[in-house]
């Protein structure tokens, strides 16, 4: 992704609107999974949770990354758990514990984001 020339690249995966936005998701998911049934705390809320948490956190790992593949790699993972937040957020709903529109629509501007960006890096190397 070209960037312009008086902002300078980010010096850490914290100043990424990705990275910040797939952050203030994890925080949106444990507080609506706070009110999923006890009987789900070691099942689908645990799951949502850790493919929530795995979004940034592979963004962060892969952020570091020296090689252009490896960045790749980790961003793939990510989006990889994105779409496992994705099933997650419909059952979900599905089974009436949340209403989880916002968080949807939230997973896909993080999607269209992480996807760009991906792609952008993916592009530099393949050409």
């Amino acid at each position: 992704m070209g960037r312009p020339a008086n902002l300078s690249a980010p010096k850490s995966f914290e100043d990424v609107d990705i990275w910040q936005k797939a952050h203030t998701f994890v925080l949106e998911v444990y507080k609506v999974t706070e009110g999923f049934p006890k009987h789900e705390l070691f099942c689908l809320t645990s799951q949502l949770r850790r493919a929530a948490i795995s979004i940034p956190a592979n963004f962060a790992e892969g952020f570091r990354k020296a090689s252009k593949r490896d960045k790749v790699r980790f961003y793939g993972i990510a989006l990889g758990s994105l779409e496992e937040c994705r099933y997650y957020l419909r059952l979900s709903k599905d089974l009436g514990y949340a209403d989880t529109a916002d968080l949807r629509n939230r997973l896909e501007e993080i999607s269209r984001m992480l996807t760009r960006y991906s792609s952008a890096i993916r592009a530099s190397f393949d050409s």
